[in-house]
C-alpha cells in the first residue's frame, strides 16, 4: 500500500508517470531528429553554394521551394542559399540548447518519480531487500 500512497500524493498513477516519461523521450528524439535534418541541410547548402560559385550568374537553375520546382538564375538563387547557410547554424544551436534542457527535464522527472530505466541488453541487477518504494520500471526501446 505504501507504493500507492506515494503515487497518489504526487497525483499520478504509474501508467500516467510512464506516459509522461515516454512523451518527454519522444520530444527529445524529435529534437535530435530535427537537429540531424538541419545539419544535413547545412551540408547540402555548402555543396550547392560551392558548385554554383563556379557557374555563370545568368545561367538557368532550378530550385525546390515548398515542394514546387521553380526556374531561376544562379544570380537569384546563390544569395538566398548563402543567407540560409548563415542562419542554419543559429537554428541548430537553438535546438541543441532545447535538447539539453529536455535532457535536464527528463532527469528531473526520473528523480521526481523515482524511475529506473532498464536497458534492453542487461537484466536488472539484483538488489538487497529494501522497503517497497513507488518505482516505475521503463525499458529503453
Amino acid at each position: 500500500m505504501a507504493a500507492n500512497n506515494d503515487n497518489k500524493v504526487k497525483g499520478k498513477t504509474p501508467e500516467e508517470i510512464f506516459a509522461g516519461f515516454q512523451n518527454l523521450r519522444s520530444e527529445q528524439r524529435q529534437l535530435a531528429s530535427k537537429i540531424s535534418e538541419l545539419e544535413m541541410d547545412l551540408n547540402e547548402h555548402k555543396i550547392v553554394i560551392e558548385t554554383l560559385k563556379a557557374v555563370e550568374k545568368t545561367r538557368k537553375c532550378f530550385r525546390m521551394i515548398g515542394g514546387i520546382l521553380v526556374e531561376r538564375t544562379v544570380g537569384d538563387v546563390l544569395p538566398e542559399l548563402e543567407n540560409n547557410q548563415e542562419r542554419l547554424p543559429k537554428a541548430i544551436q537553438a535546438l541543441n540548447e532545447q535538447l539539453t534542457r529536455k535532457g535536464q527535464e527528463i532527469n528531473e522527472y526520473i528523480e521526481t518519480y523515482d524511475i529506473r530505466v532498464q536497458r534492453g541488453d542487461k537484466p536488472p541487477e539484483s538488489e538487497p531487500e529494501q522497503p517497497i518504494k513507488s518505482n516505475v520500471l521503463v525499458s529503453s526501446e
